[in-house]
């Protein structure tokens, strides 16, 4: 028996398999259901005791019942008495609730860190979180994995002499630096507002790119608006229309599809940390496990 534990939880099962296919492993069985008053109940089916336990759950799409499973996961783990338990979230929820914008808020970043802590988890695996400093949140190891490497090599094939890597706010700045340093290119950024949930205002473009190609590159693609008011300032400061726009989470939640379909971005690249959906957009998906894989086999030491 192997050491090492896949625990996968049913959110995202086809990048679970892919995980475990690359890691060469079979995921431990396991039975997940609702009960008819609509509450979750786990049950791991064969033992972990004494082995290194992975539970991978993605948490887009209905982030609260996918929190609440991989937590009973990893409850279920620990009273196993599982000899460690790591909790890997493709995507995870809520990190852009990492402070208080004013008034009475909840910093729902922080309370889920804890929520993990007190399932018994150890440490925890995230790709591409929405800030680096939610790593301070965790009270345990934590271990941050970047799909920028395969994004600029999904991009490179687009890339001219008049290509531009542009962030669509100042926030990415640092991301679409490290991408156009892989490409070879310049790099720039838009100054964004946010006026809504949905509501978003881009007022200047920083950088040059006056007659030159934009990728527009960003940690995650919600409901299109950063993108397309990035796209309306870029197409302001003189720049041709975006060949693309690549992200590590595609969501495209909302009216997404409609808001995007109307940006003039050529195509969209993006992994596969949340199930995709059908979208008639021009659309990349780029695997994400073996990424993932790699940081699992290296924590467990295979």
């Amino acid at each position: 028996m192997s050491r090492l534990a896949l625990l996968a939880g049913s959110a995202h099962p086809a990048l679970a398999r892919a995980i475990a296919g690359a890691l060469e492993v079979s995921p431990v069985e396991l039975r997940s259901e609702r009960f008819p008053d609509g509450e979750r109940h786990v049950e791991i089916l064969e033992t972990v005791r004494g082995r290194d336990v992975y539970v991978v759950q993605s948490t887009a799409g209905d982030p609260d019942g996918a929190l609440m499973e991989a937590l009973q996961l990893a409850d279920a783990a620990r009273r196993d008495d599982a000899g460690r338990v790591t909790a890997v979230f493709p995507y995870f929820a809520y990190a852009r609730q990492d402070r208080r914008a004013g008034g009475r808020e909840c910093v729902a970043a922080r309370l889920v860190a804890d929520l993990v802590k007190a399932a018994g988890v150890e440490r925890v695996v995230l790709l591409d979180p929405h800030s680096t400093a939610l790593e301070g949140f965790f009270g345990m190891p934590c271990e941050i994995v970047s799909a920028i490497p395969l994004l600029a090599e999904a991009l490179r094939p687009l890339v001219t002499s008049s290509t531009v890597v542009v962030s669509p706010d100042l926030g990415g700045a640092k991301l679409a630096s490290q991408i156009a340093a892989l490409l070879g290119v310049s790099a720039a950024h838009v100054h964004k507002e946010r006026t809504g949930p949905t509501r978003v205002s881009a007022r200047r473009v920083a950088g040059d790119v006056r007659d030159r190609t934009p990728l527009l590159v960003d940690d995650m693609i919600s409901t299109g608006a950063t993108l397309k008011a990035a796209a309306a300032a870029l197409a302001g400061a003189g720049a041709a229309p975006p060949a693309a726009a690549a992200a590590t989470h595609g969501l495209f939640v909302g009216d997404a599809v409609g808001i995007l379909s109307e940006s003039g971005i050529g195509r969209f690249v993006v992994t596969d940390s949340v199930p995709g959906r059908n979208t008639p957009l021009p659309l990349t998906t780029v695997g994400a496990a073996p990424l993932l894989a790699g940081a699992i086999a290296r924590l467990s030491g295979n």
